[in-house]
């Protein structure tokens, strides 16, 4: 038994519309679902992938536009100090670091790696002109930006050249860590003309020494190696 929707008269199973206010009769389980059309575009659209030439060249006008902006306020308004330097040499270290990013990403990454000491380099030396003498550049600060570079270089050609683990990356890592902390202990020794011998340099040597032991003995014992990598998932 059925009604109308509109006047709630009972209807005959065999009406079409209601005889009283003549309201079609609609059969629920005849009734078809109408999809509604989406909101949405039925295809995807896609943004166009930036170039990476487009995004270097970018980059290099905004770090250009910065350094010579600066260069002229520092010149002709602001001219107590060459404070220009500081931002200069920063845009000049940035454009060092996109150069394998975006512009040519064929470079070597061992060029890279010297350009980057190279850029570095030269932004104390530009920060040298704002103090009373350049000699902390000259003897301590210079040599440091070299021996940095050099243990770099050294980290990544053995990456380069032997199987990587995170055992092997670790037992350079601490090799190179202690090579560091002796290397900047004698600097900073002659930079203040005290005697050349090692302090706390030879803890960070001790305690090096001690993973370097370790690990170099875990990786000569086959069964050790592969308990480690079990426990930690590597």
């Amino acid at each position: 038994m059925s009604y109308c929707v509109n006047c709630g008269v009972e209807l005959d199973a065999s009406l079409e519309s209601c005889p009283l206010c003549h309201t079609p009769v609609i059969n629920p389980n005849e009734l078809q679902k109408k999809k509604s059309p989406s909101p949405y575009p039925a295809r995807t659209g896609q943004v166009d992938v930036v170039k990476r030439k487009d995004l270097g060249l970018f980059a290099s006008i905004v770090l250009s536009a910065t350094a010579i902006s600066c260069f002229l306020l520092n010149l002709f308004v602001f001219s107590g100090s060459p404070w220009s330097l500081f931002i200069i040499g920063a845009c000049l270290i940035l454009f060092v670091l996109i150069i394998p990013a975006v512009i040519y990403t064929k470079l070597p990454i061992y060029i890279c790696l010297l350009f980057d000491g190279i850029a570095v380099g030269i932004y104390l030396y530009m920060i040298s002109f704002n103090t009373a003498n350049n000699r902390w550049f000259r003897e301590l600060a210079l040599p440091i930006v070299v021996l940095i570079t050099i243990l770099v270089e050294i980290f990544t050609l053995l990456l380069k050249t032997f199987p990587i683990s995170f055992i092997t990356t670790a037992l350079y890592f601490f090799a190179e860590a202690a090579l560091f902390c002796i290397g900047l202990e004698l600097l900073i020794d002659r930079y203040t003309g005290a005697p050349l011998h090692l302090v706390w340099s030879a803890i960070v040597l001790t305690v090096c020494s001690v993973i370097i032991i370790l690990l170099i003995t875990v990786l000569c014992t086959r069964r050790l190696r592969e308990a480690v990598r079990r426990r930690l998932h590597f």
